[in-house]
C-alpha cells in the first residue's frame, strides 16, 4: 500500500507544478497584452504627429523637431523652406485623386531625400516645409538650393496611366534661433508665393509620357 505521506507529497508537487505553469501562462499573456498596448500607443502617437498619406511629420511635429534642431550647440546655418506644387488641381482633375495622392507621396519622398537628416513635413494639401542645414546663407547658395530642389521635384513621376511632371514654387529664408522659426517660415512662405506669382506669368504645363499637356 502506498505511503500516505508519499502520495501527499506527490499531490503537492503536482499542484505546485500546475500553479507554476498557470503563473507562467499568465505572465506570458500579460507580457503579450503589454506589448500590444505599447504598440497601439506608439501607433496612436505616430498618427497624432504624422501625415497619414505621406508619413511625414505634420505641422505640429515639424515645429517640435525644428526647434530641437535649432537648439543644438553645434548647429550650422539653417534655412527654412516652404514649397507648394503648381497647378496640382490639374492632376486630380485629369488623372483622379488616387493619382494625386501618389504624386504627393512621391514629392514627400523626394523632399526627404533632398533634406537627408534634416526635418521636413507636409503642412497640408500640396504644401510642404523643411529646415535645411546649409554651409552658408549667401544668396548664391539659396538660389542654387532652390534650383536643385525644383529640378528634383520636376523629374517624371510614374502613374498608372502615364508619367507626369509637376513643378513647385519654392521659398527659402534663413533662421538663426528657435524664436525666429515661425517668422522664418512666414518669410519663406512669402518668398514662395512671390515665386508662384512670377511663374504664373509664364506658360506651365502638366506633361504626360507622350509630351502632351494642358494649361
Amino acid at each position: 500500500m502506498p505511503d500516505p505521506l508519499t502520495i501527499a507529497s506527490g499531490v503537492c508537487a503536482a499542484g505546485a507544478l500546475v500553479s507554476s505553469w498557470q503563473l507562467h501562462r499568465r505572465a506570458v499573456r500579460a507580457e503579450t497584452e503589454i506589448a500590444v498596448l505599447q504598440a497601439e500607443l506608439a501607433a496612436e502617437r505616430h498618427a497624432a504627429s504624422h501625415d497619414p498619406l505621406t508619413g511625414l511629420p505634420n505641422r505640429r511635429a515639424f515645429h517640435r523637431l525644428a526647434a530641437a534642431l535649432l537648439t543644438r550647440a553645434d548647429s550650422r546655418p539653417l534655412i527654412a523652406v516652404v514649397l507648394d506644387l503648381d497647378d496640382f488641381k490639374q492632376i486630380n482633375d485629369r488623372y483622379g485623386h488616387a493619382a494625386g495622392d501618389q504624386v504627393l507621396i512621391n514629392v514627400a519622398q523626394r523632399l526627404s531625400a533632398f533634406a537627408g537628416d534634416d526635418p521636413v513635413a507636409r503642412l497640408g494639401g500640396d504644401e510642404f516645409a523643411g529646415l535645411l542645414t546649409a554651409p552658408d546663407i549667401e544668396r548664391r547658395w539659396l538660389e542654387h538650393a532652390t534650383r536643385r530642389l525644383q529640378n528634383l521635384l520636376a523629374a517624371p513621376i510614374p502613374l498608372h496611366r502615364a508619367n507626369v511632371r509637376v513643378t513647385a514654387s519654392v521659398g527659402l529664408a534663413p533662421v538663426s534661433c528657435p524664436t525666429q522659426l515661425s517668422e522664418a517660415l512666414d518669410r519663406a512662405d512669402a518668398a514662395m508665393y512671390r515665386a508662384k506669382s512670377i511663374d504664373s506669368s509664364h506658360p506651365r504645363r502638366l506633361l504626360d509620357s507622350a509630351g502632351t499637356g494642358e494649361r
